[in-house]
């Protein structure tokens, strides 16, 4: 099999005509580049390449009818060089982020505006989706990392790093007599109609709790996988929702949290366990780890702050 430093020390010597100074040229020593043009030769089976004759070295007549083939051989060579190491620039400032649909953006705008001033040559592709969803594309390398939070630990095939926790909070109809609470037990959601959110991971957490409490029931009315019909529902009297604290919230939406017992999720940014990821990537885990993740619940609204955006 031809060899590629072969084929560069032959298109020196053609170049130079001399063998010192192709050496010099190719870093090597004489002896080196004789040998490895010998094996070229000896490798194509045809006669000698090159001639020296008291000093004189000059290309024989298979010589130059190679020197264009060599050639071609190392332009297609250098050219792929260049496309790798293109496609590896744009690997390094693309990242492929998957984010929960659950997960609303008040606590990450901060960190992904702060992270462009940092790094403004690395561009982020969000895209949202449910868990399942999430972790298979994360596993088939469609994505570098996602944010989301699952009721259960990590699969072992991922790792995850914490980024916050945040409770869950009952959505509820601003004329709702339990909009006059300042927080919500399960047994007050007793007999009320629920409006289900089809892509909440704690589902079935909440649930489980619910039955471990016991005489609870829920009017099913309504399910949506999309939360501003569910919030737009709930705003319009229609029933009661379960929501994290930092969702999106609509306008004229009342929330309280959900005590006795308090349920919280933590988010986590998860990658494929194992995996060698790029440069851009430890730049955003780097930042995710350094970042203040400040913000709080905010307190229960007055009944003169109802029908108000949170």
């Amino acid at each position: 099999m031809l060899q590629i430093h072969e084929i560069r020390y032959f298109l020196a010597v053609s170049d130079t005509l001399n063998f010192t100074r192709a050496a010099e040229r190719c870093n090597v020593t004489q002896p080196a580049l004789t040998r490895a043009i010998k094996s070229l030769e000896d490798k194509l089976g045809a006669g000698p390449l090159i001639l020296r004759d008291r000093g004189n070295t000059r290309l024989t007549e298979l010589g130059s009818m190679m020197r264009p083939h060599f050639e071609h051989m190392q332009s297609e060579l250098e050219s792929a060089r260049t496309r790798a190491k293109d496609y590896a620039r744009v690997v390094e400032t693309s990242l492929r982020i998957g984010l929960m649909c659950t997960i609303g953006p008040a606590r990450l705008v901060d960190f992904f505006s702060r992270f462009s001033q940092d790094y403004p040559d690395i561009d982020i592709n969000l895209a949202d989706g449910p868990v399942p969803v999430i972790e298979a594309k994360l596993e088939n390398g469609e994505l570098d990392g996602a944010i989301y939070a699952c009721p259960d630990e990590l699969d072992a095939r991922f790792h995850g790093v914490p980024l916050f926790e945040e409770r869950f909070v009952v959505a509820v109809p601003p004329l709702d007599p339990l909009a006059q609470q300042n927080s919500i037990r399960i047994p007050d959601l007793n007999q009320k109609h629920y409006l289900g959110r089809a892509s909440c991971e704690f589902y079935d957490h909440l649930r489980r709790i619910r039955l471990e409490i016991g005489g609870i029931e829920f009017k099913r009315r309504y399910v949506s996988d999309r939360d501003d019909w569910v919030q737009a529902m709930v705003v319009a009297g229609l029933g009661f929702t379960y929501l994290p604290e930092f969702a999106v919230m609509m306008p004229g939406l009342v929330v309280r949290p959900l005590v006795d017992p308090e349920v919280r999720r933590t988010v986590q940014f998860v990658t494929m366990r194992g995996r060698q990821h790029s440069s851009a990537v430890g730049a955003f885990v780097r930042k995710l780890r350094s970042h203040a993740w400040a913000g709080k619940l905010p307190p229960p609204a007055t009944p003169e702050l109802m029908g108000q955006s949170m």
